[in-house]
């Protein structure tokens, strides 16, 4: 009896929880269903709405917990509001990636803003005492506050859905969703009703974070983690299905909590499993069939970084060439001059260059958007530590075995999310990642949350060779270091790595993925295997970022591989950053766009410790005007100087050359 009382417990708890996520995810799922945005700064609001909850119910006491209830979400409606006009709304038409990566830039300034108004520490948020009060239902005792909280969460959905189905405003909102011209034909301002869907969804989300943050506490970490949770919610419902975020977040609340308590190993797996399961029957989510969904096209345009009409091929050789070359002599002048720490800095810049390398052959080119890319730059930094630990500590055999294993992974979940394309695609490998980011924890062979460490790469073979850390000697008065020996090998596999990749893509094989990006039933109609030549290229990415990540696990000041450092979300999200930054689709653009990102957090992070805020309004200003990144600038200024001066350069933006 005792046994199923506490099942019942946990049951209800894990509704508790769920109610959480319906409020979460109900919000994302009517943005994207209405609007086609993929929204992943509705974490950070939902942490604003208990943030807001906490400035207020602190003064006011117990009864500024339901003004609190009532304001916060109003404020963070408002704020919603504004993000939409403001940053949203320039971006309709364009591929749901552009929004991933503008609301990945206002999840930095948010996030910053939060620890910067109200410090790092978490606080408790102060709840009425007569929520306090525990009560006993057929045998199960629990606070009067979870009883509370799936009430609030019961009504929200309920209301959002009578809305929706039963009001003119949800009338126009889901004919808006079907085709917006029409309805903007018929006189109405439906841009004004997606900016209240905006709204709305952000308000949702506060409410969700006053409940949680009543339940739990309030911390600047919050929003992190649960914005994962409630994308697997959506996708596993199906996007857009309002319906499917609330069968998703009670099932996924129910699974965490029971899984938390019955079986702890397999916490942090399961949703995760469940997610990669579900896709793979249902590639559209359980609810495949969404209330309202767009007839516009699933992908709108993916402006690629490259386009002819400032330098000639020949020129571009030559800049390349010196580019080269200036890498070449930079850190000999570095260490004549004392400034050491800069080639650890170079070093670090290197790796990730060509991590944004790898990622940019499968979505520049071959139009695949891998959210979950920092898998195999896990998976390189784990392989290479462990063969450094337990087989040899050669340098060539570490890298190999990172390059193989890499390889081989992207084969197994590149012949998985394949079958799926667009957003879905993008979040199945978000789930592949979550799920080996999860995984290292289990297992003492991978150090569990230390990581592992105490491994040393060596430059030979075979047993024949000496060790990178004492690889230093004396050349006319100057010290070559172990990390300026680093730095040169990183820098030849990154060149080598740029024309590897430039070799495939002027080869038939880049031009049929190309063909691919631009209409797969063509390139199909032809007689291309579609599936075998994404599948191909998603292999040689993931090789090249688990190259990217030996490098990590081979460079002499890395000390320790920990999952927070390779695994972690996030830098899929600063790669795909770099990614655009540079220009997408030109190969050595991204190369370019990883140095300046690197570069500009390490000088931003001497001078403020909001660094991440200053990258992230710096990126959200690239995404709306600068979207083919860096390498477009100087055709840009060139068509805006001929127009200036009323000569103009024959630039056309349409006019793509993906082989600079």
């Amino acid at each position: 009896m005792a046994t199923v009382s506490s099942f019942v417990e946990q049951l209800f708890n894990g509704l508790t929880l769920g109610m959480v996520y319906v409020l979460l995810a109900a919000g994302l799922s009517i943005i994207f269903g209405v609007m086609d945005v993929i929204n992943f700064s509705h974490g950070e609001l939902f942490a604003l709405g208990a943030y807001f909850a906490l400035s207020i119910v602190n003064p006011l006491g117990e009864t500024g917990f339901w003004i609190a209830l009532v304001v916060a979400p109003l404020v963070v409606g408002v704020i919603g509001v504004l993000i939409e006009r403001l940053t949203v709304r320039p971006l309709y038409g364009r591929d749901p990636l552009y929004h991933i990566l503008l609301t990945f830039g206002l999840v930095l300034i948010i996030s910053d803003l939060i620890q910067l108004v109200w410090g790092r520490s978490q606080h408790q948020l102060a709840v009425p005492d007569v929520l306090n009060q525990s009560v006993a239902v057929l045998g199960v005792r629990l606070s009067l506050y979870s009883y509370f909280m799936i009430f609030v969460g019961a009504v929200l959905a309920v209301g959002t859905w009578l809305v929706l189905n039963r009001t003119t405003y949800g009338m126009i909102v889901r004919a808006g969703s079907q085709d917006r011209e029409m309805v903007r034909n018929l006189g109405i301002d439906i841009d004004s009703y997606y900016t209240l869907v905006f709204g709305f969804g952000a308000a949702l989300a506060a409410v969700g974070g006053i409940v949680l943050g009543g339940y739990q506490n309030v911390n600047p970490g919050m929003g992190n983690s649960v914005i994962i949770p409630a994308f697997i919610i959506v996708v596993l419902g199906g996007l857009g299905s309002f319906r499917g975020a609330v069968f998703g977040g009670l099932l996924v609340g129910v699974v965490q909590t029971l899984t938390r308590t019955y079986v702890p190993f397999l916490e942090g797996l399961t949703i995760f499993l469940l997610m990669i399961a579900v896709l793979l029957v249902k590639p559209r989510g359980l609810f495949g069939n969404p209330e309202w969904q767009t007839t516009a096209p699933e992908e709108g345009e993916l402006l690629l970084g490259a386009h002819g009409g400032v330098f000639t091929r020949e020129t571009r050789v030559k800049l390349g060439a010196v580019a080269v070359l200036v890498l070449a002599v930079a850190p000999v002048i570095l260490v004549a001059t004392g400034n050491d720490y800069y080639v650890s800095l170079l070093n670090e810049m290197l790796i990730w260059a060509i991590f944004a390398l790898s990622l940019d052959f499968v979505m520049g080119y071959a139009g695949l958007v891998s959210l979950g890319h920092t898998m195999f730059y896990g998976i390189g930094a784990y392989a290479a530590a462990l063969v450094m630990l337990h087989l040899t500590s050669s340098l060539v055999v570490a890298l190999a075995g990172a390059m193989v294993l890499c390889a081989l992974v992207a084969w197994v979940v590149g012949s998985l999310s394949i079958r799926v394309s667009g957003v879905y695609f993008a979040m199945i490998t978000l789930a592949f990642a979550q799920l080996f980011y999860n995984a290292v924890f289990k297992f003492s062979w991978t150090g569990g949350s230390d990581g592992l460490l105490g491994f040393e790469a060596v430059l030979g073979l075979g047993g024949v060779g000496v060790a990178l850390s004492e690889a230093e000697l004396t050349l006319a008065g100057l010290t070559i270091t172990p990390t300026m020996v680093f730095y040169y090998l990183a820098l030849v596999l990154a060149v080598a790595a740029l024309l590897f990749a430039r070799r495939f893509m002027n080869a038939p094989f880049g031009s049929v993925l190309r063909s691919l990006s631009e209409s797969e039933e063509r390139a199909e109609f032809i007689g291309y295997d579609v599936t075998q030549y994404k599948r191909r290229a998603f292999v040689i990415s993931g090789a090249l970022a688990g190259l990217a990540g030996g490098l990590l696990a081979a460079n002499p000041e890395t000390f320790v591989v920990s999952p927070d450092q390779t695994l972690y979300w996030i830098n899929s999200g600063e790669v795909i950053v770099m990614t655009l930054l540079g220009g997408m689709g030109t190969l050595f653009g991204p190369m370019l766009g990883a140095g300046v990102f690197i570069g500009a957090e390490d000088v931003l992070a001497t001078y403020t410790e909001q660094w991440r805020m200053v990258i992230g309004a710096v990126f959200v200003l690239f995404v709306l005007f600068v979207p083919r990144g860096l390498v477009s600038v100087p055709s840009l200024l060139a068509r805006r100087w001929g127009e200036r001066n009323g000569s103009p350069t024959g630039i056309d933006d349409s006019e793509v050359r993906t082989d600079d």
